[in-house]
């Protein structure tokens, strides 16, 4: 990581301030690694989908086994992690929250919406294994596709990151509204159980963009290496052909 500042004196007729700007290049400790490998399906929030396993795999440079010594103590973790298939995306100070329809514009501040000035994401993920040889971390619940950069990681600690008395802004009076997922038991048999699991809560979760209203129209989702394809008609998500 390298830090770069310069102070620069910024002068009006009334007040002399000084302002910072500082220039951070930073780069990934990690790349996740999930069945997800488009952002098409990913969750649009970290433990919606409970079981969605993933594993947080290191770079070389910090592999390094030394620095997981006591996270077994802990439960949860937070990740630091790029947008990385947002790059190039055009920055507003508004953004169109998906639980709002796609239509209401909230300020960017006052979402989740990847469409950052920095790109940065900030997920909570619960830990399933911890493997000091590889070295790597094996989670659930991750929103992140495969492949996604991780910058930092920080234990969840209960005592001061658990407010359950908070305020969610609009989130308090919108609530998602699931799908019914049909699948046939022909396609049903492609995946064991726990990935079975795990593809029914993704799907219920609606992968469409909100303005898509089309009862004919097919979608596909990437899921374990196989091509999902499904439409969606009156709440019921029907899966019409999973291809390898």
């Amino acid at each position: 990581m390298t830090l770069k500042c310069q102070e620069k004196r910024k002068k009006d007729e009334n007040i002399d301030d000084f302002v910072y700007f500082c220039i951070m290049n930073i780069e990934p400790i990690a790349f996740f690694r999930s069945p997800l490998t488009s952002k098409f399906g990913v969750p649009r929030q970290s433990g919606i989908v409970s079981e969605l396993r993933g594993t947080i795999a290191f770079v070389p440079k910090y592999a390094q086994p030394e620095a997981l010594r006591g996270l077994e103590a802990y439960d949860y973790l937070w990740l630091i992690w790029g947008f990385s298939e947002n790059v190039e995306a055009e920055k507003h100070p508004t953004v169109r929250p998906p639980l709002l329809g796609g239509n209401e514009r909230m300020g960017v501040w006052a979402t989740r919406s990847p469409f950052r000035p920095n790109n940065l994401g900030l997920s909570s993920v619960r830990i399933a294994k911890i493997d000091a040889e590889v070295p790597c971390i094996e989670v659930l619940g991750a929103d992140l596709m495969d492949g996604t950069p991780i910058y930092d990681i920080k234990p969840y600690l209960p005592y001061v990151d658990s407010h359950p008395d908070a305020r969610g802004g609009f989130t308090d009076n919108h609530a998602w509204q699931c799908l019914r997922v049909e699948i046939s038991d022909e396609h049903a048999a492609l995946f064991d159980a726990a990935d079975l699991l795990v593809l029914k809560d993704v799907l219920s979760l609606d992968p469409r963009p909100h303005y898509h209203d089309d009862a004919t129209r097919e979608y596909g989702m990437p899921f374990k290496g196989r091509d999902v394809r499904f439409r969606v008609d009156n709440g019921v998500l029907y899966v019409t052909s999973i291809e390898c």
